[in-house]
């Protein structure tokens, strides 16, 4: 990431007011001031550069109308020229300016030169820099991984980031590769994946103390899925390199966890692969023994994530984690329900689900609710197997998916999976087309609270 916000007491004097505040601020003012945001008709809302007399900008104003949201300046960055700015606002507002600017400065060019420098934000609090810089990196990591072309994202891939992390934490990292899933038992991770040329494997890294509480998070890494044998038509493929969005969203939120230090014993688990069509690809009415030997008969191939995941969280079972969280592009019923902007969650536990949207909410990274509606289990059955992929069924296909992994979920484990989108299908403030963090920041703020405080 580019620095473009740092600790210091110098800079441009960049007024960020909110918008009830606006009146009282402008009164104050010198007549140069007032007769300028006048005559170039500011309306009180949005930017504006205020000249000094040698031409150049002696000051900038931005106005907004809610400036606790966490997104609020997430253009500022790009809309600002290349200078250093020193912020002048309210303390309240410190921290929410400080993470939008930060995040809204992000942008993906590892695939085209882009030489051209960015605004500057002084803020004199080194720690509020660092800890807005620290959730900027963490969003970064999650949009980069996503936004990365296929060819540069595969299993092996996924696999080299999250040795990184291991790398930079002092954290284990392991992965079983190809065939050996099959020898040590990940039988539906090998069955979506072996069609790649790019092996499937299972990715897992290990991290804190073995006293602390053990926090499990599991993320779905289908680093490009075609739909298998059951083919997705083109424009359902364009975008499928985010596929693999879930394993990203774990790996974003492993960084938070890992550099905060949260007192927790962490382990991410991700089943990586590339759902690829030949001729030893996974069939519809193909039956697999998972993991926790529950039989699945294949209804549908591109129903593929909650294969991988299953296997995967039978494994995060063996610990007994205090909290067991995973986070999928799973399916598309949920972007029926909620849009593409808003992530859909399940949980096990009401009072953890309300905390975990109370968060949310705090930081601006709204999360929702649905249902674990157990009558729809029946859309899973199968007359051959034990239960099946997915539903026949074209109603509750979020429902469905859900509860097909909560069978692989032990009773009494507090749980939660997040549908997500992954991906931003417009330009929002601070927000750009392409990779998303969904529900990152407001599972690392309820955990924050949940056992910083201990």
């Amino acid at each position: 990431m580019n620095a473009t916000l740092v600790a210091a007491n110098q800079g441009i004097e960049l007024v960020i007011s909110n918008s009830d505040q606006y009146q009282t601020w402008l009164v104050m003012q010198p007549a140069v001031t007032r007769n300028w945001l006048l005559h170039t008709q500011f309306s009180g809302l949005g930017l504006s550069l205020i000249p000094g007399t040698d031409g150049k900008i002696a000051q900038a104003v931005f106005v907004h109308d809610d400036l606790d949201h966490y997104f609020s300046c997430g253009d500022l960055a790009k809309q600002l020229p290349a200078e250093q700015f020193l912020l002048v606002a309210d303390q309240q507002y410190h921290k929410a300016i400080a993470f939008s600017w930060a995040v809204g400065s992000y942008r993906f060019d590892h695939y085209r030169e882009n030489s051209s420098q960015q605004a500057i934000l002084a803020v004199d609090d080194q720690a509020l820099v660092n800890e807005a810089n620290m959730h900027a990196r963490a969003i970064s990591l999650v949009r980069d991984l996503i936004n990365t072309p296929p060819m540069d994202m595969m299993p092996e891939h996924l696999a080299e980031t999250m040795q990184s992390l291991a790398d930079e934490f002092n954290a284990d990292f392991k992965q079983v590769v190809g065939e050996q899933l099959l020898s040590e038992n990940y039988p539906t991770i090998h069955a979506v994946g072996r069609a790649s040329i790019h092996q499937p494997r299972l990715l897992d890294m290990n991290w804190g103390q073995h006293s602390d509480p053990k926090i499990t998070l599991v993320g779905k890494g289908v680093c490009f899925d075609s739909g298998g044998l059951d083919i997705k038509a083109s424009a359902g493929m364009r975008n499928m390199k985010k596929d693999m969005g879930g394993a990203a969203h774990v790996l974003g939120l492993a960084q938070l966890i890992m550099a905060k230090n949260l007192p927790v014993r962490l382990r991410v688990i991700i089943p990586a692969v590339e759902n690829a069509v030949s001729s030893n690809a996974l069939r519809p009415g193909d039956v697999i023994v998972t993991r926790k030997g529950i039989s699945v008969e294949v209804h549908n191939t591109d129903a593929e994530g909650r294969l991988v995941l299953c296997d995967a969280l039978a494994e995060a079972e063996n610990d007994a984690p205090e909290l067991l969280i995973d986070f999928a592009t799973l399916t598309g019923a949920m972007r029926i329900a909620l849009g593409t902007e808003l992530p859909g969650f399940f949980s096990t536990n009401p009072k953890i689900a309300a905390q975990v949207t109370a968060a949310g909410a705090q930081v601006s990274d709204p999360v929702w609710q649905m249902p674990l509606y157990t009558p729809y289990k029946d859309y899973l059955k199968s007359e051959v197997a034990d239960m099946t992929n997915c539903s026949i069924m074209p109603q509750g296909g979020s429902i469905a998916a859900a509860l097909y992994l909560q069978e692989f979920i032990n009773p009494g484990t507090d749980w939660l999976h997040f549908d997500i989108m992954g991906w931003n299908n417009r330009a929002l403030s601070g927000r750009p087309l392409g990779g998303e963090a969904f529900g990152v920041r407001a599972v690392f703020a309820y955990l924050q609270n949940r056992y910083a405080t201990k």
